[in-house]
């Protein structure tokens, strides 16, 4: 089973069949205990499910956590009670009968809660509240008055009944207290150490156990015979108590009787030979052994008719001390030994020595030894006695008196009357257990009680059948099926005559059928053969009782039965289904269930006819699981490994296998009353989830066609990379999954649509993935933190979207071992990991363990993809396609231009025009954009923030300086400007142009690079460095422009662009020189103020000013040189070339808002 990463607390049902653990983030899981199969999930609780129990019945659960409590069934999980807020529930402990729950809490004390109706019962207030601690505070005592709660140094007892507090010191008083009780007492674990306290008394028992290491937790067993610790560090210690504390710790109470459990269950289970030797076993290792096993043995003896040896040990036991069940044991032995009258004389003698609250079963003990001396009459008459003098409204004694009638009169061989005595004492039965006085009866007499209605009309049904009344005697047996309880049906007895029984009727039933059909017995054989049809409904019944029970085998051959019972009732073969599925044998299931629809289908019977609407056909099943399927399939990777046969698959292939296993048939076979789409797309999902690998390729991997060529992946040659790949898919079956994707050999990179649709895909493949399993070739075993973030794996291009993308990642060295010897199932949720991935490629690492595109910018993105590196130059693009949300279709030959297309895509779809901040080497492509991604490695130039009293001071600077009418119009300017955009390879770039009017080199600066200077209007001198060769001659060529516009514009400018706004920019020349050599503009012109109206406030004088004072700012500037025909070319610079931005000397004039074509 596995649980999240982090189980708060656990429990198991007392009746073996649910574990329900609760889980980190809110989350209560229900297992079945012996599938481990998760039953049922939900989430109830933030943030953590701090504690769970489940009721005595084994059918309520209750779940604590953030401050609240809430109950379920356990079955079903629906809500039983509306959510109970307790501050800070930390544990809860339902009662021993289930009638009440006891929570307790550091910040509020403990409560006692009424399981019916979740009413407070009793609220100890914060003055008793509990440690904050993970172990358990809370016990109940056997009969449920007392509630102990464990505390710092102490335990305190609450009386339910008295309501009232008693507390003792425990043996450690600094350390935090967790307690579990047997009922009888109670084992107290604080610090190393572990001290046991007696229930009644409180006081100490046994020995200190001290550990080596402190217990976090401690446990009982259900006798209480041994006692689990859990250490810190992991250990877990059992010790034996039955080594510690006195026997009477570990003996059953029952009237009467005292017996070690063991014994007891060996005694109830009537195995005397076994019984017998469990106690001589215990009286020999006694140096002194005690009158009551003296005794239990002696009975024993009587019950293997071993009179010599029982009288010898009930003399012994009256020697030690005389009591009750000694004098029982001696009159039970006399009387086998014939002497009725000495029997009945020494019986007497028992009352001299019992508790008061012994006598009625006394006297009724006594009635049994009449009965069994012969005088039945005169022992059903005490009964019957003893009956009326009992207190009318005491159901425990009208079922008692009830059962053992029925037991006296079953002796009898007065069927009749027992079934009619049983049915009245069924509804005052105990829910429980059987009556303990009813068990002490057993244990001394040998008497059964359960059961007796059963047997009665079995003995009746038999009675009947002999006497030629076979159709009455199958109305009882039909009875009995009806209304006899799951656990007396279970009865290998019970279940054995009943098929024998039936088997013989519907012989002598289909004999009778055949004898009367004929011309002048057809009512006759009617009325025959509808009994024979009551028996295929037995079959049927008997069919659902032992699949209730899980006796599939069973439950089929009574499916058969009744099939052949009568194969026009199609309810045998629903039967037949239910067994078949259940055994997993699908096919027949499926074929069972084709039967029930088709005898449906053909019944005369218009209401059985009906019934078919309520069912759905396998076909009809088969479709809806093909139409999801194929949709899943779409979005798996094409080409996939089958981790079993090693064989390469398509998504044909894949649908194959589907069909031909057992979870599809298992699909198939569920479904018969309506579709679960949800359920089919899970199951469907699952089957189909793949597992990725990531890793750095190391020479002659295995391609598609070598695998081809030897059929599957273990035929392949021991090379390292085959061993590779053999690693993988072992490591990918070893986690549950059928299917293994590598880059490698998954891709047939000879068919070029099949490689383009591979790679624009791998992105969503990642997402999708089951996992993705990372291999570090160069990472040592054993791995140590650090080696992931030095690994060449973290220098490859692909592997930024292998990292970032999958939900599910699991890194392992070059032995193919979980890195740093983590073994949790998700790496992802390895804060250590992450952290060391986060600190290499400095993100949150949040953004590594849950990505999504949008979650980082534009930029941000480029710089983790500007240190890596590929070996095919167009999948540096290539491998972003995901990340970037991008569009591009590869076209492998097109080489750096491939890393052109994505930058022009980025910069079509959003406007965003930071890909422009780099300095170094510009792209054939176009010379805005750089020739590699490395230089997004650099920190572009961001000028200081202007806002507050900064922007305050600037503005009533320019107040003074600038009109209004200026400070609109380039405002305006500015605002209308459109997006940047691509068109052809020319970027349409949006920006304030600056003029250069002089320019001379000033320097040889490194290699080949000139230092320039540069007077630019507007800005000033500028100096830069370039390896071009520029034209001194004609510096008006020559622009450096502001691209920042969004920056410009502040955080919220108000202005939405429109198409009807857009500027002329597909004019051949943007800037043209006049007769003075000054630069002329086709500016950006304005709108007409009714349509800046609707826009823009144009009177915003404020907001114009804010806009020139951020052009005031130093800035990252671009230098562009003006080609022949009108466009412009950047010239790239080894450093960013940062100018002081405009100066005080602002107007309308030298401040150009300007779209330039840029090749």
């Amino acid at each position: 089973m596995q649980g999240s990463n982090r189980i708060w607390s656990v429990v198991v049902s007392e009746d073996g069949r649910w574990i329900v653990s609760g889980e980190k983030g809110g989350k209560v899981v229900i297992w079945n205990a012996a599938t481990h199969e998760k039953v049922l999930e939900f989430r109830e609780h933030e943030p953590n499910v701090r504690a769970v129990d489940i009721s005595s019945d084994s059918t309520k659960l209750a779940v604590a956590g953030g401050g609240i409590i809430k109950m379920f069934s356990i079955t079903s999980g629906t809500r039983l009670l509306p959510p109970l807020p307790h501050n800070w529930a930390i544990s809860l402990k339902f009662s021993p009968d289930g009638s009440r729950f006891a929570t307790a809490s550091p910040d509020s004390g403990f409560r006692i809660y009424s399981t019916y109706n979740g009413d407070i019962l009793f609220d100890s207030g914060p003055k008793r509240s509990i440690d904050d601690q993970v172990g358990t505070p809370l016990a109940w005592s056997s009969d449920g008055q007392q509630l102990f709660v464990a505390t710092k140094g102490k335990i305190t007892s609450f009386n339910v009944s008295h309501l009232s507090y008693s507390e003792w010191s425990i043996h450690e008083t600094q350390s935090l207290a967790s307690i579990a009780s047997s009922g009888r007492f109670i084992a107290c674990s604080a610090g190393t150490s572990v001290s046991l306290w007696d229930c009644v008394s409180h006081k100490q028992i046994g020995s200190v156990m001290t550990h080596n290491a402190n217990l976090n937790c401690i446990a009982l067993s259900p006798t209480g015979g041994y006692l689990a610790c859990g250490l810190k560090g992991g250990k877990i210690m059992i010790h034996s108590l039955r080594e510690v504390l006195p026997p009477e710790y570990f003996y059953r109470r029952l009237p009467l009787v005292q017996v070690r459990d063991e014994a007891l269950e060996s005694w109830i289970q009537d195995d005397p030979a076994n019984t017998e030797l469990l106690l001589s076993a215990e009286i020999t290792s006694a140096s002194s052994p005690s009158h009551f096993v003296l005794a239990n043995r002696a009975l024993i003896r009587a019950r293997l008719k071993h009179w010599a040896l029982a009288a010898e040990d009930v003399k012994e036991s009256l020697r030690v001390q005389p009591s009750t069940i000694g004098y029982i044991a001696m009159a039970i032995v006399l009387l086998g030994q014939g002497d009725r009258d000495g029997a009945l004389y020494i019986f007497d003698r028992a009352f001299h020595d019992c508790e008061l609250h012994d006598i009625r079963l006394l006297l009724l003990l006594k009635s049994f030894l009449v009965f069994e001396s012969g005088n039945q009459e005169e022992a059903i008459a005490r009964v019957e006695y003893l009956a009326t003098r009992a207190n009318k409204d005491d159901d425990g004694a009208t079922y008692l008196y009830s059962q053992v009638l029925g037991a006296m009169y079953m002796k009898q061989g007065n069927y009749a009357r027992v079934i009619q005595l049983i049915e009245r004492a069924k509804s005052l039965a105990p829910k429980q257990e059987q009556s303990l006085p009813l068990k002490t009866i057993s244990l001394i007499f040998g008497w059964s009680f359960s059961g007796l209605d059963v047997i009665a009309q079995q003995c009746l049904s038999e009675t009947l059948y002999s006497e030629g009344r076979t159709r009455e005697a199958v109305e009882i047996l039909l009875n009995i099926i009806k209304t006899s309880d799951k656990e007396i049906l279970g009865r290998k007895e019970t279940v054995d005559w009943i098929a024998d029984f039936t088997k013989k009727c519907v012989t002598t039933l289909e004999h009778i059928g055949d004898e009367a059909f004929r011309p002048v017995k057809h009512d006759d054989t009617i009325t025959q053969y509808s009994t024979a049809l009551s028996l295929c409904r037995l079959f049927i019944m008997q069919s659902r009782a032992r699949a209730e029970k899980r006796l599939w085998e069973d439950a089929l051959q009574d499916a058969n039965e009744a099939v052949k019972a009568d194969t026009s009732y199609p309810w045998g073969y629903e039967a037949k289904y239910v067994a078949l599925h259940a055994l997993k044998r699908y096919d027949e299931a499926i074929d069972a269930f084709e039967s029930m629809l088709h005898v449906i289908e053909q019944s005369h019977d218009s209401t059985i006819k009906q019934l078919r609407k309520n069912y759905i056909s396998p076909s009809e099943t088969i479709k809806a699981i093909d139409l999801i399927a194929r949709g899943i399939l779409e979005s798996c990777p094409l080409v996939v490994v089958d981790v079993t046969t090693g064989y390469l698959c398509d998504s044909t292939a894949r649908m194959r296998v589907f069909k031909d296993s057992s979870t599809f048939k298992e699909l198939v076979s569920s479904m018969t009353r309506e579709l679960d789409n949800e359920r089919i797309r899970q199951v469907v999902a699952s089957f189909f989830g793949y597992v990725m690998l990531s890793h750095a390729w190391q020479g002659n991997e295995p391609l598609f066609q070598d695998i081809n060529a030897v059929k599957s992946v273990w035929n392949l040659p021991g090379m390292p990379q085959n061993k590779k790949l053999r690693n993988f898919c072992n490591e990918t079956r070893r986690l549950g999954h059928n299917w293994a994707w590598s880059d490698t050999c998954c891709i047939d990179k000879t068919t070029s649509s099949v490689l383009n649709q591979s790679v624009t895909s791998m992105y969503r493949w990642y997402a999708d993935s089951a996992a993705t399993l990372v291999y570090l070739a160069d990472v040592a075993h054993p791995s140590k933190p650090g080696d992931l973030t030095h690994s060449h794996w973290m220098t490859r291009a692909w592997t930024l979207q292998e990292l970032l993308v999958p939900r599910v990642v699991l890194f392992y060295d070059s032995e193919w071992k979980p890195y740093l010897g983590n073994t949790s199932p998700n790496h992802k949720e390895c804060p250590e990991i992450m952290q060391e991935l986060a600190d290499a490629i400095k993100i949150p690492h949040g953004n590594i363990v849950t990505f999504l595109p949008d979650d980082l910018g534009v930029r941000e993105k480029l710089r983790l993809a500007s240190t890596r590196n590929a070996t095919v130059k167009e999948d540096v693009a290539y491998s972003l396609i995901g990340i970037f949300k991008s569009d591009i279709r590869p076209q492998y030959g097109e080489g750096a231009d491939a890393l052109g297309h994505l930058l022009e895509e980025i910069v079509a779809r959003s406007g965003e025009v930071t890909v422009l901040a780099w300095s170094g080497e510009s792209s054939s492509y176009n010379s805005c954009l750089p020739a590699s991604l490395s230089v997004y490695n650099q920190i572009p130039y961001n000028p200081p923030s202007l806002e507050g009293e900064e922007m305050e001071t600037c503005i009533t600077e320019l107040r003074g300086k600038l009109a209004q009418q200026d400070a609109l119009s380039i405002y305006n300017r500015i605002s209308f400007l459109p997006p940047a955009r691509f068109a052809t390879r020319r970027l349409h770039l949006p920006c304030i142009v600056f003029s250069v009017r002089r320019l001379v080199v000033h320097d040889l600066h490194r290699g080949n690079e000139k230092l320039y200077r540069a007077k630019v209007s507007g800005l000033g001198k500028v100096e830069f460095t370039t390896a071009d060769d520029l034209p001194l001659d004609k510096p008006q060529k020559l622009v450096f422009v502001h691209p920042w516009i969004r920056y410009i514009r502040g955080p919220s400018d108000g202005v939405a662009w429109g198409d009807d706004l857009e500027s002329d920019t597909n004019s051949d020349s943007d800037l043209d020189l006049d007769s003075s050599g000054e630069a002329g503009w086709d500016e950006v012109a304005p709108p007409s103020s009714s349509r800046a109206g609707s826009t823009l406030q144009i009177n915003d004088y404020t907001r114009a000013l804010q806009t020139i004072a951020r052009l005031r700012q130093p800035f990252n500037a671009l230098l562009l040189i003006q080609l022949p025909n009108g466009e412009y070319k950047r010239v790239a610079a080894e450093n960013e070339i940062v100018v002081s931005g405009l100066g005080t000397d602002i107007t309308s004039k030298n401040i150009r808002a300007k779209v330039l074509e840029v090749l």
